[in-house]
């Protein structure tokens, strides 16, 4: 599992026994970054893009991406007409998706894809509808062996609790704090529930926004002190053989 150093965005590159996916991409501006990475780990095929939700973030060079690579399938979350952008970003996603013959389709909260020896649950959304866009990003139960990883978007307070709700969580080995460490996401309750052993933190050096915000980072120290950060150590890569899990930084440092 690569946590893909794209600044102030997201994206996670996963490899499992030949199967491939992306989760995210980060904005149009890296996405040559992006595509390097992807070519110098031997990448010719995509066998699943999950774009979580249509922030440029997270899927701003999602065209480029899809262009770039033999893709299989495409998965994004149900967003009610009203709601979606008129960005240019979104449309070019959805012309590359049309022009290479792509069908998109709607994530399903509870529907499994198999990633070799391991698999990936989606656990939201599910169905629920939400003022915030970050609240209908798709969230990523993956699991390997006795290693469990927990990837959520920018999914905030709201889904967080319609996640408890739906009782698919489980404590987990490593979790991407979501929302890149916003103090509105990574919930007391949620943590109590998921209680992870390590955390990632995509964010962008002296980000505007304060990601991550000083709370969130207090509550993940309760129950880690594994907290990697893509603007301290880089591009960020674990390995699981099923019951260990290890770690290599781009740079030094938590």
């Amino acid at each position: 599992m690569h946590f893909i150093d794209v600044g102030q965005g997201d994206c996670t590159f996963i490899a499992a026994n030949g199967v491939t996916m992306l989760v995210d991409c980060g904005e149009y501006s890296v996405s040559s970054h992006v595509v390097s990475c992807l070519r110098s780990l031997g990448v010719g095929r995509l066998d699943y893009i999950i774009a979580t939700h249509p922030h440029s973030d997270h899927m701003g060079g999602m065209a480029r991406i899809i262009d770039t690579f033999d893709i299989g399938e495409v998965i994004i979350p149900h967003i009610p007409d009203e709601q979606l952008p008129t960005a240019v970003f979104f449309d070019k996603f959805l012309e590359s998706c049309e022009a290479k013959d792509l069908s998109i389709r709607e994530a399903k909260a509870g529907e499994v894809i198999e990633l070799g020896k391991a698999s990936a649950e989606i656990v939201s959304p599910d169905g629920i509808m939400y003022e915030e866009l970050n609240n209908y990003s798709v969230s990523l139960l993956i699991r390997h062996g006795d290693n469990s990883f927990l990837l959520t978007g920018d999914s905030e307070y709201e889904a967080e609790y319609a996640m408890l709700s739906g009782d698919r969580l489980q404590k987990v080995t490593l979790y991407k704090a979501g929302h890149h460490g916003s103090s509105h996401s990574s919930s007391p309750e949620f943590l109590d529930m998921i209680r992870p052993q390590t955390a990632v933190i995509s964010c962008g050096a002296e980000n505007p926004y304060g990601h991550p915000s000083d709370i969130t980072l207090q509550r993940l120290s309760s129950y880690t002190d594994k907290i990697y950060r893509t603007d301290i150590c880089g591009n960020i890569v674990f390995e699981s053989d099923g019951s260990k899990l290890s770690v290599t930084t781009e740079r030094n440092g938590k």
